[in-house]
Parts: C-alpha cells; structure tokens; sequence
C-alpha cells in the first residue's frame, strides 16, 4: 500500500460521511491529501455530496475557518495540516470544539512512525497531542491496508459527528505517510456499503408549570434556540435568553441580567430550565448555584452543561404545562420594558444631536439592522453589549424570523473570531455581520488573508475600536486602588490603524465615526469582505457598569 492510497480512502470516507467542507494548510508531508482533496474538489459529487476545498496559510486562521463551516452546517468539517508545529497550532480551534460540541475531524500528516524520536526534520509526537480535548484519536500508516483505513476513519467521523453518543466534538486522524508523496495509478478497492444508524431520540418529558419557572437559554444552535422558544411561549413563562442562544425573540427578557437581581424577580424563581450553554454572567451563574432553586437542562448525549453544579435533572427534551399565573410573565416583560426605557439603547437620537458612539449603542444598532440575518458576535464586550440590546420590533412581532447568532462560547476566547466568522459565511452561503472589538480583530488579523484563487465570504466585520482591553474597567482590576498598573497590564493601549490593515489584505475598509452614518451602511448588503472600524472611548465603561448596576 501506499500513501497517495491512504490519502484516496481519506478522500472516500469524507464523502461517504456527508462531509461538504476541507480546510487545508499547505505543506509538504500532507502532499497525498492535498493532491487528492484537489482532484475530488474539481470533480462532480457522483460519490457524495460536492467537496468544498478551502485553502488558508495560518494553521490557527484554518482551524476556526473549519470550525465556523462545522458551527453553519451542523455536520463534521476536515482540517488538514502538514507535520510539525503546524499540528498545534490548530489547538485554540480543537479546545473550543471540545468545549462547544463541534464536529472538527483533524487530519494531520505526519512523518513515518520508524522515523520517530530520530530528530530527522519536523519529526515530533503528533499522535496525543490533543489529548482530553478530543473524543477521539487515531493513527493510520501508510503501509496499512484498505479495509483496516475503512474501519478507523468510519469510527473516527462518527464520533465526530456524535451520531450514536449524541455528543458532536473533535477527534484526531494522524496520518503515518511515507515516500513517495505524489499521485500513482494506484486505485482503491471498491468500499462496502456504510450505513450508521443515530441512536433513538429521546421523548419529552412533561413538566407542570405550577412553581416560578423560567427558561434560561445560553449559547446554542438555531435548532435548540428555537425549541427554548416554543417551550417558553406553551408554559407561559420568562425566557431569559443569552444573545447567542438563538432564542432571542417574542416576548424574551433582554434584561434578565440585571433583572435577577430585583426583589419580586430574581429571588422569586424557583425553577430554571435550561437549554444550551450559558456562559456570559455572574448573575446567572449565581441563580444556577442557589440551594432553593430546581435547575432542570435539558440537553442530548453524555454531556451537559451545569455551571453551577446543583442540577438535580437532566432531560433529553421537555414540554412545560401552561402556567396557571399569568402575572409571573407580566411582571418579567413590564419590569424589561421599563428598565430597556431607562437604558435608552433602543431609542435614536434627533438629527443633528449624534452623540460619540458607544459600544452598548453600537450593539444595539447592529442588532436591530441584522435582524432576522446571520450574526456573529465576538467575546468581551462586544457579546455583553448585545445582550443589553432590546429585541428588534421585527423580532417581537415574528419569532420565527429570528436572528441566527453565533459565537465561540466553548471557552469564550477573542482568538479565531474573523476566521470563524468567515467559515460560517461560507458554510451558509449567505450574508454575515460579525460584531468585535479591536484586541480580538488584532489576534486573528491572519484571518483577514484571502488568497485570489479562493472564495471570497460575503462578510462585513464591525469592529468597536476603543485602543485596548475595555472589559476590565468593569472588573475588580479597573478600580481606582488598581490605577497603577491598569493600562500596562490589562488596558494594553495600542496605536494600530486597523483600517489600513484590512484594506491591506485587500478588504473593503471604512472608519465611521457616527451612529447615524453606521446605520445607514448597515442598511448596505453584504458583498464581499468589509471591515467598518467605529472608533468608541473606554475611558467610560467603568461608569457606565456601574450606572446599570444601580438601575
């Protein structure tokens, strides 16, 4: 047998799984699978669905492109790297697929294992490297034989794919190969007919809603989002739903953080239904972790979500009784309205009196012009200003239109956000609005690289530009007793033209310094990649933390 063989049965059982999308990081021990993906991109889809081959330099940059084409489609994306350092790279991506429950298959070539420990050129211990952080790991070598390749890459994209455990993740393919690297008229013998039954789903359970229930949805897919949605709306009862959870829509709480906190509320609630993952506040962390409180999640698989350790249920699905109080959810929606009217991000300024922008104004704004479009929302600030936002009238009046948001809350790093943004563009084939700001717009300007003979993402990029690290003025550190060494080492100031860096990479770059002007190129579709930097002041973020605190 030999590697360009392997390579081809790689090939096979990507396409016999479904897998649509391949990213590759080009190398040189990984030359049999680039040569292969290539020749099956070019072909039509007679085996499987069509191959989508997307080629990018940074291995980092290709792991969250992978990740954000696993996110769009729900279903496994390849990455391909080449031996060496190169592997490792892909960590970030691999970390927070663990942690979000992403179907990324790592192919990573490597060197001969009869060349290992020798010290010969990027030779290391690939194989382990992500350890924990994977479902799945497992070697193949090139002097192996087709049937044993079938065997290994079928279980490796199952687990993946989570299609009999019911928990979506990243496994690891390393891939022995040895010379000769290039194409032979080697042919694979025919596969045998694959077929991977999904395990059963699960039955509602059905739950009274005599008690002071609400459901709390945290970050999730569209599918989940939508079911938090309809059970909240049967029961009756608040929904507090993060920006990210896709139920943000109807009548949803979108001050329920500030809400759990208010006597009558908060301390009211003796029952939370979770769905999805919530990450984004200390309050709902708090409200997890009460004695008196039941936390029921529901969630599928062998994983769920309990941040604050008291669940006492967990359910594949629910259904939830009509509630028999109806003032339990008018008290929720009257106490929103008046608190989001106190706020004032969802009222306009009269022309002429356009203040500066904030962040809190300039989620707000991006939220209602992208409703019922596609969302990316970076960590930081940026995802905590949303969700202060007000739901968009046209989201209150149709549910089902709702917005499709997305964000890497696995571990809610600033690291992969343009790359991600762009795979999910991608993964879609629609048009994306990503809200960031510029420390995390810096860590993967190397996503902003797009080579001319790859497709372009119809992607504009928002990105909230206060020179630093703003989050931290609303921390213990940005207080006054901390002032000393604030900016060295938390505010970390810098004078980058981000601007001038995208417009580099060849992307459409504008510098809007008004509400006004914003909402109006908001109104622009989205055509290509387009990068609109709205510089904001930090030196206000504490006051305003503490202002909200104190409504």
């Amino acid at each position: 047998m030999s590697s360009w063989l392997l390579a081809q049965c790689v090939v096979e059982q990507l396409r016999q799984a479904g897998v649509e999308h391949v990213v590759l990081a080009p190398g040189s021990r990984n030359a049999p699978l680039s040569m292969a993906l290539h020749r099956a991109s070019v072909q039509a889809g007679a085996d499987g669905p069509d191959l989508h081959l997307h080629v990018r330099i940074d291995e980092r940059s290709a792991g969250f492109l992978a990740l954000g084409l696993a996110r769009a489609s729900e279903s496994p994306v390849a990455v391909v790297t080449t031996s060496g350092t190169a592997v490792a790279n892909l960590a970030p991506a691999v970390m927070e697929a663990n942690e979000a429950g992403v179907p990324l298959v790592v192919l990573s070539a490597d060197r001969p294992l009869t060349m290992a420990h020798s010290g010969a050129n990027q030779t290391g211990t690939q194989f382990g490297l992500f350890s924990s952080q994977v479902r799945h790991q497992v070697q193949l070598t090139s002097d192996g034989e087709p049937t044993s390749w079938r065997f290994q890459l079928r279980r490796a994209l199952a687990e993946a794919a989570g299609s009999r455990t019911g928990a979506p993740g990243p496994v690891q393919v390393n891939l022995h190969l040895d010379v000769p690297l290039m194409p032979s008229d080697e042919e694979l013998p025919p596969p045998t007919p694959w077929q991977l039954e999904p395990a059963a789903p699960t039955r509602a359970v059905l739950l009274d809603a005599a008690r002071h229930t609400v459901v709390l949805a945290g970050d999730a897919s569209p599918a989940v989002g939508r079911r938090a949605l309809q059970v909240a709306h049967a029961g009756g009862v608040p929904l507090l739903a993060e920006p990210s959870s896709n139920a943000r829509a109807g009548r949803a709480v979108s001050t329920y953080r500030l809400l759990l906190g208010k006597e009558g509320l908060g301390d009211r609630i003796d029952r939370v239904i979770v769905f999805g993952h919530p990450t984004l506040s200390r309050p709902v962390t708090r409200l997890l972790s009460r004695e008196d409180v039941e936390v029921i999640v529901v969630a599928d698989g062998a994983r769920w979500p309990d941040p604050g350790m008291r669940a006492c249920r967990v359910v594949g699905d629910v259904d939830l009784a009509p509630a028999p109080d109806e003032h339990w959810l008018n008290r929720w929606l009257t106490a929103d309205c008046d608190l989001q009217t106190r706020l004032g991000l969802a009222s306009r300024p009269e022309s002429g009196e356009e203040p500066e922008p904030t962040g809190h104004a300039v989620a707000a704004l991006v939220v209602e012009r992208t409703a019922g479009q596609v969302l990316v929302l970076g960590s930081s600030n940026p995802i905590r200003d949303a969700d202060l936002a007000p739901v968009p009238d046209a989201l209150y009046q149709d549910p089902e239109a709702a917005t499709r948001v997305f964000a890497n809350r696995g571990l809610a790093g600033i690291d992969g956000v343009i790359s991600t943004a762009a795979g999910i563009g991608l993964g879609l084939d629609e048009p994306v609005t990503c809200l960031l700001g510029d420390l995390t717009f810096l860590h993967d300007c190397g996503g902003l690289w797009l080579g001319s003979l790859e497709e372009q993402p119809r992607l504009r990029l928002v990105v909230l530009d206060d020179r630093g690290g703003s989050i931290f003025h609303s921390l213990e550190q940005g207080g006054e007793q901390h002032e000393a060494s604030f900016e060295k080492v938390f505010g970390t100031p810098h004078q980058a033209d981000l601007a001038a860096l995208a417009a580099a990479h060849g992307w459409k770059a504008t510098t809007v310094r008004d509400l006004e002007e914003l909402g109006q190129r908001l109104r622009v579709p989205v055509r290509g990649p387009e990068v609109l930097v709205v510089p904001v002041a930090r030196d206000g973020r504490r006051a305003w933390a503490q202002r909200v605190a104190g409504l």
